[in-house]
C-alpha cells in the first residue's frame, strides 16, 4: 500500500499516531456529471453533457483538471444519464484508479434512481464515501480559481459557529439592463449579503424582471443593519460543504433543487438556524455552462486564454496531435490540411486530421477533428464537432453542428442552429434559425427545465414538425418531408435527415435568449425602445418606496462606486464582441444600454470604451514593448470607428487622454513607457484631435510636476503639432 493510500484510510498499524492526528484529512469533492435539466437537448439524449466537447476537450477534463490543481485529493463523480459512457471516459482518460502522491483519486459513484441534484446528494451520503469538508461542482463548470482563501475563511467560520454549513463562490457579472441576463445567458441573481460577514440573508433566481424591485421579508431587514442588496453577482455553482449538508438533504426529501430548494429553504428555516456564506472571486476564472450561450461564451473565454492553463495548448486530447497556438489566438494542430487559399481567422481553433479546402473563411469558429470542409465554406462563429462532412458551397453561422453531421454543397445553416449527432442536410438545403434537428424523435415529457435529463427516449414521441418554414439555397423547390408510423415528421433525404424538435410554449422568438447566435439587432433596439420608455415615463407613485427608518429598523444599503461597475459591465460587452459574441453592429446598443442603466454621460462611455480596447492590446501582446506597440496599433485601428462615435466633442477627446494618463499610472503602467508613441497612433487614427492634444498639454501647464510626467514624454510630438499648425496659419 502506498503511503497516499495509508493517509487515507484513516490509520494503519505502521506510522506514528501523533504524526496521523498532525495530518490535516484529505479533501475530497463531489462532481455532479448529470445537470438534470434538458437545456442541451437534443444532444444529451445521445451523450452526456459532461462528456460534450468544450474547445476539443471533454466538460468533465477541465473541471477534474481544475479540482486536481486545487488540492482535492478524493473526487466523487456522481452519474445517472448514460452512465456507462462516463465510467467508460474516466477508465479510458486514466482518471479512474489514479493513484499516487500528488495525484487525485477519481471514482465513479452510479445510480439510475435519481431525478435530481437532491437525491444525487443523497447517494452520497447513503455510501458513506464523504468524511469531511468537501467541494461540490457541477461536471459542466469550468474553472482556474485558488480554493485557498475560501476553504480557509469556510474552516475558520466552522470554528466559530458549527451552523455554517455552506460557502458558495460567486463573482461579479452584472446583467444587461436590456435583457436582465448575464453575459452567460443566465437570468439575473438577486442577493442579500451581509457585508462584513459575507453571510448570504436572501436569494432569488427567479426575479420578475417586469418590476424594477423585488420584495424582501422584514424580518431580514429588522435583524440585519446592514446589508448589500446585489444583481450583480453569478453564481459559479462552486461550493465548499460540510458533511451537514448531505445530511440535511438525506432529512428533506423535499430538497431537490440545490438552489430553488436547498439555499431558499435553509434561508427561510427558523428552527434549525443552519447558515450560508459567499465568496467572491475576485481573482481567477469560474463559470458554469448552462445553456448553448454561456457554451458559446465560455468556449471563446477558454480561446482567449482566461482560462489559463484551462487552454488548448495546455491540456490536449491524449489521442490526438497537440494544438499549438498561434497568432490572432489561433490553435492548429501540426497535421491539419490547410489550402494556401483558405482563411483561419482570429480566436479560431482547428482540430487534429482535419482538411480545409480552396477560399474557406473559419471565422471565430471551433472546428474539431477529422472533418472534411470542402471549398468556398464560410464558417462564422460556429462549433464543428468531430468527423463531419461539410461540402462545397455550404455556409454555417452561430452555430452547432455535432459529430458525424453531414452538410451536402450549397447547404446553408442559419444562426442558432443545433445539428445533432449524425444528421444530414440535403444540397442547396437552408436550415432555418434556432432549429433543433436529431435522428431521434423528441420525447414527450419534457414539461420543464427541471425535469431530468436521465430520461426513457423510448417513452414517447411528440409530433416534431418539419421544416415549414424551409427553403432551398436558390430558387429550388422546398424539400417534401415524409412521416414515420409514430406520426413524427422526419425530412426525407434529399432535405434534411433527422427529426424537427419544436420549442415548446415560447417557441422560436425566445430562442435569441439563450442561443449560440448574437442577440438580433431588430431585438436589442425593441428591448432599448421599452428601457427608454420606462425612464422617461417613471412616475415615484408607480415605484416601491423604502420604508422610513425607525427606532426599530435602522437600515444602510450599501452600494459601490457605479463608474467602476460601468466600466466594467463595458469591458466585459466588449470581451464578448471580441469574441463574437455580441455582433459590432449591436455593440453600440449594448454600452448605450449600460450608459442609461447608470445615468451616466457619453464622455464616459468615451474612457471606458477606450479601456476596454486597450486592455484588449495587451492582453494580445507577449512581453516585449515592440509587441505592445504593435498589438496596440492594430486594436485601434480596428475600433477607431466604436471609438469616434464617443469621441464627438473636444471634451470626449479629452475623456480618452486623461483615461490614458490614470492607465498608465494606475491599472495598466505597462503602457506608461510607451505613451508618447501611442499618442501620435491616437492622432494619427483621428481617435484625438489635435485640438484636444494641445488643449490637454496647456491644462498641465500650471499642474503639479507629477502630473506633467506624460506631457514632458510627449514633448517632441507636442511641439510637432505646434510646428505643423503655425505652417497652416502662414500658409493661410
Amino acid at each position: 500500500m502506498s503511503k497516499k493510500s495509508r493517509s487515507r484510510g484513516g490509520g494503519g498499524a505502521s506510522g506514528d499516531d501523533h504524526e496521523d492526528l498532525a495530518r490535516p484529512p484529505p479533501l475530497q469533492a463531489v462532481l455532479l456529471a448529470d445537470s438534470f435539466t434538458l437545456k442541451f437537448r437534443p444532444i444529451t439524449l445521445e451523450r452526456p453533457k459532461v462528456l460534450l466537447p468544450l474547445v476539443h476537450m471533454p466538460m468533465i477534463e477541465y473541471t477534474l483538471t481544475w479540482l486536481e490543481s486545487a488540492g482535492v485529493d478524493e473526487a466523487f463523480v456522481f452519474c445517472c444519464a448514460h452512465s456507462h459512457q462516463v465510467k467508460e471516459y474516466l477508465d479510458k482518460s486514466g482518471w479512474a484508479g489514479k493513484a499516487g502522491a500528488g495525484s487525485m483519486s477519481v471514482t465513479a459513484v452510479e445510480s439510475h434512481d435519481a431525478i435530481s441534484a437532491g437525491d444525487a446528494l443523497r447517494v452520497i451520503y447513503e455510501r458513506g464515501v464523504i468524511h469531511g469538508d468537501f467541494v461540490l461542482i457541477s461536471g459542466d463548470t469550468i474553472s482556474n480559481m485558488s480554493l485557498k482563501d475560501a476553504l480557509q475563511e469556510h474552516m475558520d467560520r466552522k470554528k466559530k459557529d458549527p451552523l455554517a454549513v455552506m460557502t458558495m463562490i460567486l463573482k461579479h457579472s452584472k446583467p444587461s439592463i436590456l435583457t436582465h441576463q448575464t453575459r452567460l445567458g443566465n437570468d439575473e441573481i438577486v442577493m442579500a449579503i451581509d457585508p462584513e460577514t459575507k453571510e448570504l440573508l436572501y436569494y432569488e433566481d427567479r426575479a420578475d424582471t417586469s418590476h424594477l424591485y423585488v420584495t424582501i421579508d422584514k424580518d431580514i431587514l429588522t435583524n440585519n443593519s446592514t446589508l448589500q442588496l446585489h444583481n450583480d453577482m453569478e453564481d459559479c455553482y462552486i461550493d465548499i460543504c460540510s458533511p451537514e449538508v448531505l445530511s440535511l438533504f438525506t432529512d428533506n426529501f423535499d430538497y431537490q433543487h440545490l438552489r430553488r430548494h436547498f439555499v431558499k429553504g435553509l434561508l427561510v428555516d427558523d428552527i434549525m438556524g443552519y447558515k450560508l456564506y459567499t465568496h467572491e472571486l475576485r481573482s481567477g476564472y469560474a463559470a458554469r455552462i448552462d445553456n448553448f450561450r454561456s457554451y458559446d461564451t465560455v468556449s471563446k473565454d477558454v480561446i482567449q486564454r482566461w482560462t489559463y492553463p484551462m487552454v488548448p495548448d495546455v491540456i490536449s486530447n491524449r489521442d490526438c496531435s497537440e494544438s499549438r497556438l498561434h497568432r490572432q489566438g489561433i490553435y492548429k494542430a501540426s497535421d491539419v490540411t490547410l489550402s494556401h487559399s483558405a482563411q483561419i481567422g482570429a480566436s479560431s481553433v482547428v482540430g487534429s486530421a482535419t482538411s480545409i479546402g480552396d477560399h474557406c473563411k473559419v471565422l471565430n469558429s471551433v472546428i474539431g477533428e477529422g472533418c472534411k470542409i470542402g471549398k468556398n465554406v464560410l464558417i462564422n462563429g460556429s462549433y464543428v464537432w468531430d468527423n463531419v462532412i461539410i461540402e462545397d458551397g455550404c455556409k454555417v453561422s452561430n452555430s452547432l453542428v455535432c459529430d458525424g453531421v453531414h452538410l451536402k454543397a450549397g447547404a446553408i445553416v442559419e444562426p442558432g442552429c443545433v445539428l445533432s449527432f449524425n444528421v444530414e442536410v440535403g444540397k442547396n438545403v437552408v436550415v432555418p434559425a434556432h432549429s433543433k434537428v436529431s435522428l431521434l424523435p423528441q420525447p414527450s415529457n419534457e414539461d420543464s427545465d427541471e425535469e431530468l435529463e436521465y430520461a426513457d427516449t423510448n417513452s414517447g414521441v411528440t409530433e416534431s414538425t418539419p421544416f415549414s418554414s424551409m427553403r432551398s439555397n436558390g430558387d429550388q423547390a422546398t424539400v417534401p418531408s415524409e412521416e414515420d408510423e409514430s406520426g413524427t415528421s422526419k425530412i426525407g433525404t434529399c432535405g434534411v435527415v433527422g427529426y424537427i424538435w419544436t420549442s415548446g410554449d415560447t417557441g422560436i422568438l425566445e430562442e435569441w435568449r439563450q442561443s449560440i447566435a448574437p442577440i438580433p439587432k431588430e431585438k436589442l433596439e425593441e428591448l432599448q425602445h421599452a428601457v427608454s420608455e420606462d425612464d422617461g415615463s417613471e412616475d415615484e407613485s408607480n415605484n416601491p418606496t423604502l420604508p422610513d427608518k425607525d427606532d426599530s429598523s435602522d437600515i444602510a444599503v450599501e452600494d459601490d462606486d457605479p463608474f467602476s461597475k460601468f466600466e466594467k459591465e463595458v469591458e466585459e460587452t466588449f470581451q464578448r464582441a471580441l469574441g463574437g459574441g455580441v455582433n459590432r453592429d449591436n455593440l453600440i446598443l449594448e454600452i448605450n444600454g449600460l450608459r442609461l442603466a447608470y445615468s451616466l454621460q457619453h464622455a464616459d462611455c468615451a474612457g471606458a470604451v477606450f479601456y476596454s480596447v486597450m486592455k484588449s492590446a495587451l492582453v494580445a501582446a507577449q512581453s516585449t514593448n515592440d509587441t505592445l506597440l504593435k498589438t496596440t496599433a492594430e486594436a485601434l485601428g480596428k475600433w477607431k470607428d466604436l471609438l469616434r462615435n464617443y469621441t464627438k466633442t473636444i471634451d470626449e477627446e479629452m475623456e480618452i487622454l486623461l483615461k490614458f494618463e490614470e492607465m498608465c499610472q494606475e491599472t495598466t503602467k505597462e503602457f506608461s513607457p510607451l505613451f508618447s508613441e501611442i499618442l501620435p497612433i491616437l492622432y494619427d487614427k483621428d481617435v484625438v484631435s489635435e485640438d484636444a492634444i494641445m488643449r490637454w498639454a496647456e491644462e498641465k501647464e500650471h499642474a503639479d510636476e507629477s502630473d506633467k510626467v506624460f506631457v514632458k514624454q510627449s514633448e517632441a510630438f507636442i511641439q510637432w503639432l505646434k510646428e505643423a499648425e503655425e505652417e497652416d496659419d502662414e500658409e493661410e
